[in-house]
């Protein structure tokens, strides 16, 4: 595959006919049409990955959150002290059966 430039990238992609005279009929771009589908299909994939990580969370995740963000935070190298604010942000509290929840908005305990 030979480069056209650093933003763009020539590929050769087979598809049945009828697809093509679909893309034909409702769009002169074809170039265009197939980028945007592409990209919105990844950023739907990306949604579902994004679904089931927090369906299921890494298992270091469960490590992170029984430390605690305050504790993590204070565990960081003096470095990367500037990288976290302990006080920005929403508190959340990881229940196995339903996943992260606000203890304030969502009725539970801590």
């Amino acid at each position: 595959m030979a480069s056209s430039g650093p933003l763009a990238e020539r590929v050769t992609v087979t598809m049945p006919a009828e697809l093509v005279a679909g893309i034909d009929r409702v769009e002169r771009n074809r170039s265009r049409f197939i980028a945007e589908a592409v990209r919105h299909e990844l950023q739907r994939r990306q949604r579902l990955e994004l679904q089931r990580s927090l369906q299921s969370p890494h298992p270091d995740s469960f490590a992170t959150a029984a430390l605690g963000l305050t504790d993590w935070a204070e565990a960081m190298a003096e470095a990367d002290s500037d990288l976290l604010d302990p006080n920005a942000g929403t508190p959340l509290t990881w229940r196995a059966e339903v996943g992260w929840v606000n203890p304030e908005t969502d009725g539970v305990q801590p």
